[in-house]
């Protein structure tokens, strides 16, 4: 997730780029069509927006994952000749219109509802100026984290620094415009209050949604009521702001942005960031609208409510990668994000990377992780893949890596935590994730008469192989086993042989009795790796009641 850096060019990458149909590039390409009358600028500008009311979640780190991976695509389309920058744009002057559920004492924020997030107090203690500037930090560390390449902007420094003056002023003078934008979108008692232009309280400090009793678009002023006094304000220097959606495309004129992307609550919203764009006189960015994250039970994830999965957790039992590529992975379908998808993103990242070397360029422009690594997928080579590592660790209630790493090298000879730093890594993720998730919900049941005779058989059969017989030797030997008896053919499909086909229902059956799960990866690959004497003494505890015990 580096970002800009030498870029690869050669010309089957440039053909195939040319043709991808990866989202990426056809967000791309929107834009290089944006300019194909005018030409394309000097500099294109790529934005992402932050709301930092609460912590930073998953989903504010995927708006600014996603925009550098169109950036990186954009800038191997225009052979690298056109600069370009991401902001990532703070809506810190937000007043705080609800207090955090996940913030450590909430009676402490009460005092200042409503005032610009800046302007109220860091709750979570250290040295940050404010609530705001701490969730700001809270971002940009994550995203130095990943090495992202962006420029970081507050909306409280650039409203009071006079950055948006100059379109602030056409606001005023072209304020009846944006009326007739905003009040045909809102209803008869909202109409009567409502105004583009927030005034900062210079009593109470606090954000205020009143009506204004007089626009001066020749002074660059707005009159108002405040608290029973007529105030009068200037529209600039930070003394007023602009209600969210009129600011949206203001910040966009101001700032001549090129590209935003934003989730499906935003896109009914669009059409008026659009024209009040157009009317303070510049040209709406180019957009792209990706599918909301929600949490375990479906509801929509929501800083303010500290629900879904944070960005430290997911981090505590996977690598950055990752979730790296869970962002890129069908951006425009609604994604449960909890802890469960982190086993599999981790699976599938790594598959991904293998393929990756052997594809060609069509097809390399189509895996996640030419979009995830700017175009420089790394070359690993795991010996064991995550979920293999993750039922290692729950057949054998291993609490250290040393544990693993006894099965590990006798499974691939010649690996070591030294010569293997990936999977050394992963095996500190697999272990942590076992004890916290896995290890709490595993339940293991008791065979029945015929699973305790398939269990039997089985494990003959695997006396009868060499120690250190091949995963797909000992997939063989359980398939022969489970073909043999009634309960676990099936008849739908065929065998190598000519004989029905296995049921997973075997399956299902060694884990559950086995290892006290639900599923688990192909068993001759597990029972490789954790060896056939190890795996037989599992089948005899098993039968002898003392895993269900």
């Amino acid at each position: 997730m580096a970002g800009p850096g030498i870029l690869d060019l050669n010309p089957e990458l440039l053909a195939a780029a040319a043709e991808s149909k990866a989202w990426p590039f056809e967000e791309a390409k929107k834009i290089i069509t944006r300019y194909a009358k005018s030409g394309l600028p000097d500099t294109v500008l790529f934005e992402t927006g932050y709301g930092p009311s609460g912590l930073p979640h998953i989903g504010t780190f995927g708006e600014v994952a996603r925009t550098t991976m169109v950036r990186h695509a954009f800038r191997v389309l225009t052979k690298d000749k056109v600069k370009t920058r991401l902001l990532c744009f703070s809506d810190d002057m937000d007043g705080m219109r609800k207090i955090p559920d996940n913030v450590p004492d909430k009676a402490f924020l009460e005092p200042y509802l409503h005032r610009p997030l800046t302007a109220v107090p860091n709750p979570f203690g250290g040295n940050y100026e404010s609530f705001g500037h701490h969730n700001n930090a809270m971002l940009r560390r994550f995203l130095d984290t990943f090495g992202f390449d962006y420029e970081f902007a507050s909306a409280t420094d650039y409203y009071k620094s006079g950055r948006f003056d100059e379109v602030l002023l056409r606001a005023a003078e072209r304020y009846d415009d944006i009326m007739k934008v905003m009040l045909p979108t809102l209803g008869a008692e909202r109409q009567a209050t409502y105004s583009p232009f927030l005034p900062i309280s210079p009593k109470s400090g606090r954000v205020l949604y009143v009506p204004m009793k007089h626009v001066d678009a020749k002074a660059g002023t707005v009159t108002f009521d405040d608290e029973g006094t007529e105030t009068t304000l200037a529209v600039t220097g930070g003394a007023v702001k602009m209600q969210w959606k009129p600011d949206f495309g203001m910040r966009w004129a101001a700032l001549g942005v090129d590209f935003e992307m934003f989730g499906k609550d935003h896109q009914t919203n669009a059409p008026i960031y659009d024209r009040i764009c157009e009317i303070l006189g510049g040209r709406a960015p180019e957009h792209f609208v990706y599918e909301l994250f929600l949490d375990e039970g479906g509801q929509k994830i929501s800083k303010s409510k500290g629900n879904g999965l944070t960005i430290d957790e997911w981090l505590t039992y996977a690598p950055t990668e990752s979730l790296g590529l869970y962002m890129y992975q069908k951006p425009r379908v609604a994604k449960k994000l909890y802890f469960d998808v982190i086993p599999r993103a981790v699976e599938e990242y790594y598959t991904f990377l293998s393929a990756y070397p052997h594809q060609d360029w069509k097809n390399r422009l189509g895996n996640p992780v030419w979009h995830m690594h700017n175009g420089n997928p790394p070359a690993i080579d795991l010996a064991v893949p995550f979920s293999l590592l993750l039922n290692l660790v729950s057949a054998s209630n291993a609490q250290n890596k040393d544990v693993l790493w006894g099965f590990i090298s006798r499974y691939a000879p010649g690996a070591t935590p030294e010569k293997n730093p990936e999977l050394d890594r992963l095996t500190g993720y697999a272990i942590r994730y076992f004890e916290d998730f896995v290890k709490p919900s595993k339940v293991y049941r008791a065979p029945d008469d015929v699973e305790r005779d398939a269990l039997a058989k089985l494990s003959e059969a695997l006396a009868g192989l060499q120690s250190g017989a091949s995963g797909e030797a000992i997939q063989t030997a359980t398939l022969n086993v489970a073909r043999k008896i009634e309960r676990y053919q099936d008849h739908a499909k065929q065998s190598p042989e000519g004989g029905p086909g296995v049921s997973v229902a075997f399956f299902q059956m060694i884990y559950q009795v086995l290892i006290g799960q639900e599923r688990g990866p192909r068993f001759g690959s597990f029972a490789a790796l954790y060896g056939i004497a190890e795996t037989r003494a599992l089948i005899e505890q098993a039968l002898a009641g003392q895993l269900a015990a």
